[in-house]
C-alpha cells in the first residue's frame, strides 16, 4: 500500500552560516526565517542536524526508518540521496566547487554533490558565476587564489534572469549573485570548497576558511555550460532537466500529473 504525500517543514541555515543570506523568504513566501540574514530554506532535508520534519515533528530520517521502501522507493539504497532548497542571496556567495562521488567518498566520507538551479527572482543585472574562462590551468587558477582578487578574472559570469535553469555538476566552479532568490535540488551532501570569498570580513575582521587545495583539486576547468532549455511534455507541463541524480519538471497545474511508482519518490514544490 503506497503512503499519502507528506507535508514538511524546512529547517534553516542562517546568521553566521549564511552572512550573504537576506529576508526573502519571509517576503516572498512567508517562511518564518529566524534571523534576518537566512540564506537557505532546507524543504526536504536528511542532513544531520538539518533535518525537515513533518507536521508531528518526525525528522525526514525517522520517516524513512518507519516507511522504508514505500516512502522512497525501492530504487533507493543507503543514504537518502537528495536535498531540496529555497536560497536567498542576498549579497554574493563564495566562489566554490564542490567534489564528485568517488572523491568526497575517499576525502570526506561522504557523497558528491552535483545541483542544479532554478531562478525564481534575479533583480535587473543579476548574475551568477558559471565556470571559469577557456584555456585556464591548474597552475594559474592555483597562483590567482592564492593572490587572493586576482582570481576574480579568471571566472565566467552569466546574467540571469527569473524562470531560467542551471545545471552545475560536480567539479563546476560557481557562486550565486546578490539579489537572486533560487530553487536548489541537489545531492544530499554539504561537502563545500571554496576558492575565494571577496575578501569579506566578520565582525571579528577575520575571514571565512578557504580550501583552495581541494578546491583547485577537483575542479573541471572544460565545464562550460550554458542554461538548461527546457522540453515540453505536454500543455502545462515541461521537463527542465533529467539527469544522473534527479530530473526536475516544471507543472501550471499538477493535479494528476505525478504518477505513483514505486521504484522512486517525488517531491512537489
Amino acid at each position: 500500500m503506497s503512503l499519502d504525500p507528506i507535508r514538511m517543514s524546512p529547517a534553516y541555515r542562517y546568521g553566521a552560516m549564511t552572512p550573504w543570506g537576506g529576508d526573502n523568504l519571509q517576503l516572498i513566501f512567508g517562511k518564518d526565517i529566524p534571523d534576518e540574514r537566512t540564506g537557505e530554506c532546507l524543504e526536504v532535508s536528511a542532513i544531520p542536524g538539518l533535518e525537515s520534519r513533518d507536521e508531528k515533528g518526525n525528522t525526514l530520517p525517522q520517516l524513512i526508518e518507519k516507511y522504508g521502501e514505500k516512502l522512497v522507493g525501492t530504487h533507493v539504497k543507503g543514504v537518502f540521496p537528495l536535498l531540496l532548497k529555497l536560497l536567498d542571496a542576498k549579497d554574493t556567495l563564495s566562489v566554490q566547487v564542490h567534489p564528485d562521488d568517488a572523491y568526497a567518498a575517499k576525502v570526506e566520507n561522504k557523497l558528491g554533490k552535483t545541483e542544479a538551479w532554478y531562478i525564481l527572482y534575479a533583480k535587473e543585472g543579476a548574475e551568477l558565476v558559471y565556470g571559469v574562462n577557456p584555456g585556464l590551468t591548474r597552475e594559474t587558477l592555483t597562483a590567482h587564489c592564492l593572490a587572493g582578487k586576482a582570481v576574480e578574472a579568471d571566472l565566467r559570469r552569466v546574467k540571469v534572469k527569473a524562470g531560467e535553469t542551471y545545471f552545475i555538476p560536480a567539479g563546476m566552479v560557481h557562486a550565486i549573485g546578490g539579489g537572486i532568490v533560487l530553487y536548489e535540488i541537489q545531492q544530499s551532501s554539504d561537502v563545500t570548497y571554496r576558492f575565494y570569498d571577496w575578501d569579506r570580513t566578520d565582525k571579528d575582521g577575520k575571514k571565512r576558511e578557504l580550501h583552495i587545495e581541494k578546491a583547485v583539486d577537483v575542479t573541471d576547468l572544460s565545464a562550460q555550460l550554458d542554461k538548461a532549455v527546457g522540453v515540453e511534455m505536454e500543455p502545462g507541463r515541461e521537463k527542465l532537466l533529467n539527469e544522473r541524480y534527479f530530473s526536475l519538471e516544471k507543472f501550471k497545474n499538477y493535479q494528476g500529473v505525478i504518477q505513483k511508482d514505486e521504484r522512486r519518490f517525488a517531491i512537489l514544490t
